[in-house]
């Protein structure tokens, strides 16, 4: 059998050990040759490819990003882009695809499932908002990335009395603020799930001043106030129609400035949360979704994802891991607002 690899949207820490394992496993176990497919769904698009053997996986296990490369391609989204897969899947001998992605890729995944295509997901991303799966790898090394920032943004707030903003990653789900936040002692957390109310923001500021101290606000991309229908957007749409996001720190310390007249500075983690070696747990995490999704493969498992449940790997449908994104409960953000203030 020929299996084809692909990981899809954006890139983090992890993606490379999942490679690694797949290829280590099916090779010498099931007999398996690999073929990885270049950027994303652009791969299989547009016969994009990439030889996959066990000397090309060697030293991966602490290497960021993705040796294939990645994209938003939606191949669903181009005339005749569902086709051109199938064509090139048969003309490059492809039996079978692992996808490894978020939410996107993975729907993606679903739909070509559907129609016939055998496929198995394992899930990735930062944002942990993925519905199946307790955990996703990429997300603990981000969460630590952002805590350190935390960490560090303490002293200098206490040297220079004013009140510091660190806008993380977060579309529609605020794990990363939350547990980083809370690791990092912020004494303010926000997130996109439970709306905020900019003077309460302010009050919290204010007390923290009045005992000599400077406080931290841990605020995920996608919260917003009140009196707003939306978070703060700009005009440019991906693939798969997502607005970008950016911009709620910079808003939050105008309106702090303004409303309480202590100064206010924003940092914006960005791409940094994606960046570099992955941590010990999401090392191990990718490296048991990659053996269990070759397993599922040998098995013919077509149509489902790798899933942490508790410790156990176990696979769930791609239908269900992608019908609705898993999100923060409020009750577990009210544990947190103990500390605000």
């Amino acid at each position: 059998m020929r299996v084809g690899v692909l990981t899809g949207g954006g890139d983090c820490p992890g993606l490379n050990a999942v490679i690694r394992a797949i290829v280590r496993k099916g090779v010498p176990e099931y007999g398996y040759s690999f073929v990885g497919f270049r950027d994303g769904w652009r791969g299989p698009l547009e016969a994009l490819t990439k030889p996959l053997d066990i000397p090309a996986v060697r030293g991966l296990l602490p290497r960021g990003g993705t040796i294939l490369g990645s994209s938003r391609t939606n191949p669903f989204a181009i005339e005749g882009g569902v086709e051109k897969i199938r064509t090139n899947l048969q003309n490059l001998g492809v039996d079978a695809l692992i996808a490894i992605g978020g939410e996107d890729t993975l729907g993606v995944a679903t739909k070509l499932h559907e129609i016939g295509v055998n496929v198995i997901g394992v899930p990735k991303t930062i944002d942990n908002d993925l519905s199946g799966t307790d955990y996703t790898f990429g997300f603990d090394t981000a969460v630590n990335i952002a805590m350190e920032a935390i960490d560090r943004l303490h002293t200098t707030a206490e040297s220079h009395h004013r009140a510091l903003i660190v806008e993380v990653m977060g579309r529609h789900a605020g794990w990363i603020a939350l547990h980083a936040g809370m690791a990092g002692g912020a004494n303010i957390i926000l997130i996109p799930e439970v709306p905020f109310d900019i003077e309460q923001v302010c009050t919290w500021v204010e007390s923290r001043f009045r005992l000599d101290y400077a406080p931290i606000i841990v605020v995920s991309e996608g919260a917003k106030p009140k009196d707003r229908d939306e978070s703060l957007l700009n005009e440019e749409k991906d693939a798969f129609g997502h607005v970008r996001l950016g911009g709620i720190g910079d808003w939050l310390a105008r309106e702090i400035e303004a409303r309480t007249g202590k100064e206010a500075r924003t940092t914006v983690l960005g791409h940094v949360q994606r960046g570099g070696t992955p941590t010990a747990r999401d090392r191990w995490l990718a490296t048991r979704f990659g053996l269990h999704a070759i397993d599922a493969v040998h098995r013919g498992d077509w149509g489902q994802m790798t899933a942490l449940r508790g410790t156990d790997i176990t696979m769930v449908p791609l239908s269900e891991a992608t019908k609705e994104l898993k999100v923060v409960d409020p009750a577990l953000y009210a544990e947190a607002e103990v500390f605000f203030g």
